[in-house]
């Protein structure tokens, strides 16, 4: 079967520059400015929460920013570091350092990209929705909790990383709250929830930052307050670019490349199934908004790209974000142009105005950090999921504790199995079993051939209808509908398998042990109304002599001639 290269990977950026005019380059322009100035507060935080710095967070928005609008499937998604990623990263690095992250970003970035080629794309989409709401819920809790020592000033150095831990290291350090610093990141929760009161238009986030930065500065420069601590004072402010550079290695005794390999692999799984289902959310959510359609394929593996080359420059992992989307979408973008723009935005700020990036106050950016999370929350989503049946509630909630209290990678395992278990058993309840034993009605049925009259069923032959698939969720309960049936033993079984889809290889087992035991007491089997694909399965598996071909019949008309024929 040939697979067209396009459907695989085809750069919405060659359709959009066909037919580009100066019109779209201008409305192109002015989004793609707009998204940069949003994404500068917002790289800053998710690059310093993660651990590593507001350098790597810029450098990550810049470069995953434009190589995900360049190669990825999508008009306008808006690639960089987003609050998804920020609980992962901390935890590998606080495992494996800086260099275990690179090495699992780039694992992260191959797997993406052989997603996108195994067209796997339609197939995340299909992540239980009940699993997604619970860990983003988890997540956002989780940032929560990591900004709590920058919101109150504590100074904490060593934050355990543990959620549990991290909350008794709180309350133990109570009496060392810096109250300028809590009272900085209120008024900037202030700023961002009552700035779109006032203009919509205007990022409350960077209107928060620069406020509060300019009144910080001055109480520092005129009021002689020195305890509220900045960017500046604890991490190397931004000045460009770094120069590419392979991945430092620290291998513990006796340890090899590939050992590392393995032990970060959950990791990296973890890092690529984020990028890939956030993504793609991402780029639904775009394209019901400008009634476009996005190549998942195409789109998994620009993100793939993009997360196996920012390693190199000391860049964290990225994926499409929703919220610049939707910011880029408003303001006019509508091709992958608006977000090279918004990365050469990114690339000015890092170039010309680092040096002002260390007067931010780290309270300022709990503040940020902390409207993200509430954002990311979807509490009115828990709320309307708790109506919603029980078992879709307990999926989310199973997911949520777990990403709260152990960590993200466990939580999809886990989260997924129960989506997967309770699938299965929501099939196999819709799988039935009927049992006719006096006459069939013709109007129930679509494979009769004679209609005009009840179907009469002759003494000595019993009637079972499987309506659903055949496989091993339904395989023991066809044995238990026929030991509750009682009565006398018949002579023949008909088994209609009209609405049978399909039968996997446990309904193949198990049919077969009851064809063999319903001989050994001395009951033929006949099966009616198999669909080709289920009788060609049959016939594979060597039912034609097992039961004998002329045993498995077409229709019931057929299949009930067969039984009286079978009792003369």
């Amino acid at each position: 079967m040939k697979i067209s290269v396009k459907k695989v990977f085809y750069p919405k950026i060659i359709t959009c520059l066909k037919n580009y005019s100066k019109e779209r380059f201008a409305a192109d322009l002015m989004a793609g400015v707009i998204v940069g100035i949003v994404a500068i507060p917002l790289a800053i935080a998710f690059g310093i929460a993660s651990g590593v710095g507001p350098t790597e967070g810029l450098v990550t928005a810049i470069i995953a920013g434009f190589l995900i609008s360049l190669l990825g499937g999508s008009k306008v998604q808006i690639g960089g570091p987003t609050g998804a990623f920020i609980v992962v990263i901390y935890g590998i690095i606080q495992q494996h350092g800086v260099a275990g992250l690179a090495i699992a970003t780039i694992m992260a970035g191959v797997l993406l990209v052989l997603m996108g080629a195994f067209r796997l794309g339609n197939v995340i989409k299909f992540v239980p929705y009940p699993v997604v709401v619970g860990f983003t819920a988890g997540i956002a809790l989780t940032i929560f909790s990591t900004q709590m020592n920058d919101l109150f000033g504590l100074g904490l150095t060593n934050v355990p990383a543990n959620f549990i831990d991290k909350w008794i290291c709180y309350f133990q350090n109570v009496s060392q709250v810096n109250w300028w610093a809590l009272a900085i990141g209120i008024t900037t929760l202030l700023i961002i929830i009552f700035t779109p009161k006032i203009s919509k238009k205007i990022p409350g986030s960077l209107v928060a930052i620069i406020v509060i930065t300019v009144i910080v500065w001055a109480m520092k420069r005129f009021g002689g307050i020195e305890s509220i601590r900045t960017i500046g004072d604890l991490y190397e402010l931004p000045t460009g670019i770094p120069a590419p550079k392979m991945p430092r290695l620290n291998f513990a005794e006796g340890q090899t490349l590939f050992g590392l390999m393995q032990l970060l692999a959950p990791s990296a799984f973890t890092i690529a199934m984020l990028g890939a289902i956030e993504s793609l959310l991402s780029a639904m959510v775009a394209d019901s908004v400008i009634g476009d359609k996005h190549n998942s394929n195409t789109e998994l593996i620009g993100q793939g790209i993009a997360n196996i080359v920012v390693p190199f420059f000391g860049g964290i992992p990225a994926t499409g974000a929703i919220a610049r989307t939707m910011t880029n979408i408003n303001n006019g973008g509508r091709t992958p142009v608006a977000g090279l723009i918004h990365a050469g935005v990114l690339l000015l700020v890092l170039l010309f105005l680092g040096n002002l990036v260390g007067y931010i106050p780290m309270a300022c950016l709990a503040g940020v950090l902390i409207m993200v999370a509430y954002n990311m929350s979807g509490w009115r989503t828990i709320v309307s999921l708790s109506k919603n049946p029980k078992s879709d509630f307990a999926v989310m909630l199973t997911t949520f504790v777990l990403t709260v209290v152990f960590d993200l990678t466990i939580a999809i395992e886990v989260g997924l199995l129960l989506a997967i278990v309770l699938f299965l058993h929501r099939t196999s309840e819709s799988t039935s079993i009927k049992v006719f034993y006096d006459e069939i009605d013709p109007s129930e049925g679509t494979d009769i051939a004679l209609n005009e009259q009840k179907l009469t069923i002759a003494d000595g032959i019993e009637v079972y209808e499987i309506d659903g698939p055949y496989f091993f969720g339904i395989a023991n309960k066809f044995d238990e509908i026929m030991m509750q049936t009682g009565g006398e033993t018949p002579q023949v079984r008909v088994i209609r398998m009209r609405k049978v889809p399909f039968i996997d290889s446990t309904g193949l087992h198990n049919l077969e042990n009851l064809c063999r035991q319903s001989q050994r007491e001395g009951i033929t089997v006949v099966l009616s109304g198999v669909n080709p694909s289920v009788r060609d399965t049959l016939i594979k598996a060597g039912f034609k002599e097992i039961i004998g071909k002329e045993n498995i019949c077409p229709h019931i008309n057929a299949a009930l001639k067969r039984a009286e024929s079978l009792l003369k």
